[in-house]
Parts: C-alpha cells; structure tokens; sequence
C-alpha cells in the first residue's frame, strides 16, 4: 500500500460543503462512478462551450474509490475523508494525527525561495535560514487556512492517488483523496474489502493497526499483538533488531488444514498483520516497531517486493503532466482506464509465458479468486485476473 501524492487534480477546497451531520461515510460505488461515467459520455454530445448537465465535482459525502466487484464487501464501501476536518488531538493515540507531521517533512524539500514565498503567503517573517523558516510554517500549520496553502504548495490540490496491490502489483483498490494522505485512507480500503488481507505493508504500519483496531474495537481486525509478529516483551524486540527473531507464517505458502474462525479463504488464517516496508522500518522512533519488519517472517523475506506500488506510480510518472491538467472527474475517468489497460496487457502476458511451460492440451482457467488453475493445482501468487474484475 503506498501513495502517490505526484498524482493530483486541482480543486478549491472552499467550494467543498460539508457534508450533512447524519453522514457517517458510506458512499454508493456504483452510483458514483456510473454518474463519471455519464459525464465523460455527455462530453461527446456538446458543443464547444457549453455546460455539461452532467458534471462530477468532488464532495465528500458521494466521492467514492474503486474496489472490483469480487474484492468489495458490498457496493456501499467507506469514504471518511469528511473527518478530517475535524482535527482533533489525543494524548492516548498521537500516531494517528500524521498529516501535519509528513506535511512538515516534506518542508525540508523546497528550496529556500518556495519556503521564503510560502512564508509570505502566510504573513511570516521570511527573514533567516531555511530551518527557521521552516520551524515558523510548522507552527503555522495548527492554522487551518495557513495549513490549505502549504498543503496545496507541497502537495499538489488534492491528496494524490491510495492504492493496494496484491504482491506481483495488481492494483485491487485507489482511491482519489480529496485532501492529505493518511491512515484512515487506507482503512477505509481495507474495511471495504470482502475479505481483510492477512499482512498488509505500508510505510506507517504501526499508524495504519492503531486507527483499524480503534475504529473496530469490538473486532480489533490486526490482531495478534496488534498486528505485531511476536509479543512486545524486551527479549523479542532486541532479537528483532538483531536479525535473530524468526517468526513462520507457513499459511502463506499452504493453506491451513483446520481453518480458523473468521478466516482468509485462501490461507484459512484469521490472523492478521501490518508490517513496514524495507525503505520505512527504520523511521519509526517505536523500539516495537522492530516486530514489524519483513525479514522477521521468513516466507516473506525475499520473496515479496515491498516497493512494488513505487514501481507502479514510477511507471504511471509519465502521464502526470497531462492527468494534473483534467477535472477531477476526468483525472479519476482517465486514470483508471490506464491501469486497466495495463494490467489487462500484463496478465495477457502472464498467462502466454505460463502457457510456453504447460501441454498444449492443459487449459489454464480462472478460480473463484482470480488464480489460474491447471486441473487441481494452481499458482498461487499469479493474481491475474482484469483490474476492473477484481
């Protein structure tokens, strides 16, 4: 899971309402993207000039992700973006407040001259080194509207594109964020889904469990140990920071003989795990967060490519230029057709180069969860079926 904050659309935030006080962030799938769907339709019915009746403007009580029809739950999925208007601070959960924290990182970036102009955007003193500069917007930042323009600065208009990908890289869900990234994005994905995923990488793991298991205290969904790999005791974390702590999930590579209640369907497992990316795992000031690394679980380490959505947003880098330019309906429209494009010409590429090493009488078929399967066996980390099936 990761996001790519490059990808945005301009949008004034002053002309979003807020959504009635009843609206608790459940939005129509269907609905939302059949309504794009007949806008870019109506484009080709009117002249130059003239309005289009059917136009899509970002509001946060229809503004919907996209999730295939076999991966959401339903089509009612979550969109809580709304919330993050209210900013509220809690001393018994600060991890989950990151916005302004990576906004102020990415400070350090801009050179001095878009620093001093931001500055005196804000009615800063620009007088100093770029560190007191930068120290002077931080602290402006607890000012909502000195908060929208560094925002809009640093981060484009709108949040940037959150995506999920299964581990060879096929987008299952984005979501188009109206404002900054940050866990909550990713858990309304999550919580969509038809089945919760036993590990989840994402570059602020112990943020992403935190907020998943506040909103769903009763079922606490990462759990054991909070999504950890082993208790949090002392022994384990120094063994962790060592290299020495191995903890086997075989379920990941068999599938459970005596399922769990509540399980994964593939891997009969109802336990569940959010773990660090290798570029991130050394960020986190958490001396627990060692029982989240990948090198921990030897069925993952060196198997799974944890910067795979990097790899993706790398090769999307190019359509930037012109999908920053469109509406925020079109950017949605455009964006996702790409990615289905490009997955439907990867998996036919799959599915040719699997075809060269199986008898020409053997035919390769689709199960129920998108593996391809030759008689009784399957492949079982080929996920291949169409972006938009899944």
């Amino acid at each position: 899971m990761d996001l790519h904050k490059k990808g945005v659309f301009s949008i004034p935030f002053s002309e979003i309402a807020t959504p009635p006080s009843e609206f608790k962030g459940d939005t129509n799938i269907v609905s939302f993207w059949e309504s794009v769907t007949m806008e870019m339709i109506g484009r080709g019915f009117l002249s130059s000039g003239r309005k289009n009746p059917f136009v899509v403007c970002p509001s946060y009580d229809s503004w919907a992700p996209w999730i295939g029809p076999n991966t959401r739950n339903s089509d009612i999925v979550l969109n809580t973006e709304h919330t993050k208007l209210q900013k509220t601070k809690s001393c018994d959960v600060p991890d989950l407040d990151v916005t302004e924290e990576r906004l102020g990182d990415e400070l350090f970036n801009l050179k001095v001259g878009a620093v001093r102009k931001l500055c005196k955007e804000c009615g800063l003193d620009t007088k100093g080194s770029r560190m007191d500069l930068v120290l002077r917007l931080r602290t402006e930042m607890q000012n909502r509207s000195a908060y929208d323009k560094i925002f809009q600065q640093i981060w484009g208009a709108s949040g940037g594109w959150a995506v999920i990908t299964c581990p060879c890289g096929v987008v299952y869900s984005i979501k188009f964020n109206i404002r900054a990234e940050s866990p909550r994005d990713f858990a309304d994905l999550l919580l969509s889904w038809k089945h919760f995923p036993n590990v989840v990488i994402y570059d602020f793991a112990r943020g992403l469990a935190a907020h998943v298991n506040l909103r769903e205290a009763d079922s606490l969904p990462f759990s054991p140990h909070e999504g950890r790999l082993a208790e949090p005791t002392t022994a384990n974390i120094q063994l962790a920071k060592e290299g020495k702590l191995k903890v086997n999930l075989p379920w990941l590579k068999n599938k459970k003989e005596e399922e769990d209640t509540n399980c994964h369907p593939l891997t009969g497992s109802s336990e569940h795990y959010a773990l660090y990316d290798r570029f991130h795992e050394f960020n986190t000031k958490d001396p627990r967060d060692a029982l989240r690394r990948v090198q921990v679980v030897p069925e993952l380490c060196g198997w799974v490519n944890t910067q795979i959505a990097e790899q993706l947003f790398a090769a999307m880098r190019k359509n930037n230029s012109f999908l920053n330019m469109l509406t925020p309906s079109g950017h949605t429209f455009l964006m996702r057709n790409i990615i289905h494009h490009y997955y439907t010409a990867q998996n036919k590429n799959m599915e040719d180069s699997l075809k060269k090493v199986v008898s020409p009488s053997d035919q390769l078929t689709f199960n129920d969860y998108g593996q391809i399967v030759l008689g009784k066996f399957f492949y079982y980390y080929y996920f291949v079926t169409s972006y938009n099936d899944q």
